[in-house]
């Protein structure tokens, strides 16, 4: 059987790790952005994940020994472009539970690595299609990143100032939350069906699908009146002044959250304005809440403001850096961050009591594992010819 749980080459416990996917096979033809992610997060769990590079590498500028979506994964190297390259990936195709590829539509086809060729050589596989418009539609074969994705769902129009353009939420909106994290879910749905009995299937995760899916709930708000439909007029767009970010004395900033009236009422006492500010229920005197917050915050620095909240069920934290965040004593505590290889890294999330995740290998370096992955997938055509050859980083 092609999906046992467990495989009989020696090597496969130094592939994979002991998480709750353990065992699972994964290939990846290589991309950039929101597919490496979803593999990523796949080998955090502890699946045994191979990154397929093209000769001369994806274009993305950064070097492969800091890309840390790579973590965890081993990595071969075949010219998908060459005659013989659809060949070794549906060698390793054959062998696997889940493929992901991040191409056009269309293109995987044309290299011969699509769905009906795999599927042909593996009817269980579950082949991932991760894309920013989907598999159709007018714009299906438009170019596009994370900020055009956002925008066409009015996710990105949500979010910023009323009298500023909307904030560019990094592609964190889009890429990762709308999309890396719903083809992992979608992988992850079609291998239990898959494992169950079921045949393989193909995953569509555009970014668009699931960036428009994230705002379900404001999408119900807006329906019941609860939700205006521009920015900064809202509960938790920053229209509300007890859930929003103030400035202190110092330039850092305070983020608070204080919506329910028990939290709130500890706020505004800490804060040193209880008895001063008006109604928070009232709308009209929203702006002027606001001014009362905003300067008092300016009295003091963040790390003063931070001490003064420090304890309390006011719903109020400091906005720090990325560099600062490792350090924060809760964050510390609970190790969400770690370090691996040099890197200070987010650990593997979520948790599990039984079967944890773990940072096991550094970034995987283009073609460094052709060997490896040749043996403990029983592929020793692999080694075989050019395009075995890693490349040379400079």
């Amino acid at each position: 059987m092609l999906h046992q749980l467990c495989h009989s080459a020696g090597g496969l416990m130094t592939a994979t790790g002991t998480g709750p996917l353990a065992g699972v096979r994964v290939v990846e033809l290589a991309g950039i952005g929101p597919g490496p992610f979803a593999a990523m997060l796949l080998a955090d769990l502890g699946a045994d994940v191979v990154r397929v590079d093209r000769p001369g590498g994806v274009g993305l500028g950064i070097d492969p020994a800091y890309d840390l979506t790579n973590r965890n994964k081993r990595s071969v190297i075949v010219d998908l472009k060459a005659p013989e390259g659809p060949g070794p990936v549906l060698d390793l195709v054959e062998r696997a539970d889940i493929l992901i590829e991040g191409y056009r539509p269309g293109v995987a086809e044309r290299l011969g690595v699509g769905p009906e060729d795999c599927l042909a050589r593996n009817p269980r596989l579950v082949y991932g299609r991760m894309t920013g418009w989907g598999q159709e539609g007018p714009l299906a074969q438009r170019a596009g990143h994370d900020i055009a994705y956002i925008a066409i769902t009015g996710t990105l129009g949500m979010i910023g100032r009323p009298d500023e353009g909307p904030t560019v939420p990094a592609n964190l909106v889009g890429d990762y939350a709308g999309g890396s994290l719903y083809l992992v879910i979608g992988v992850l749905a079609a291998l239990q069906h898959a494992r169950g009995g079921g045949a393989g299937q193909v995953v569509d995760a555009a970014i668009v699908d699931g960036t428009a899916h994230l705002a379900t709930m404001i999408h119900g708000m807006l329906a019941a009146g609860g939700w205006q439909d521009r920015r900064g007029a809202n509960l938790l767009d920053g229209g509300c002044p007890f859930y929003g970010t103030y400035e202190t004395s110092d330039g850092q900033y305070m983020a608070v959250g204080s919506l329910e009236q028990q939290f709130y009422d500890e706020f505004i006492r800490l804060l040193g304005i209880d008895g001063e500010a008006p109604a928070r229920k009232d709308l009209t005197r929203w702006a002027e809440l606001r001014t009362a917050i905003a300067d008092r915050f300016r009295t003091r620095t963040r790390e003063e403001w931070t001490a003064v909240f420090e304890g309390s069920d006011a719903c109020v934290a400091p906005v720090l850096s990325l560099k600062e965040a490792p350090h924060h004593p809760h964050l510390a505590a609970r190790a969400t961050f770690t370090a691996h290889g040099g890197i200070t890294q987010p650990a593997p999330a979520p948790r599990f009591s039984a079967t944890p995740g773990s940072v096991r290998r550094p970034p995987a370096m283009p073609g460094a594992d052709t060997a490896d992955v040749a043996r403990d997938w029983d592929l020793p055509a692999l080694t075989a010819g050019p395009a075995s050859t890693p490349v040379q980083e400079a």
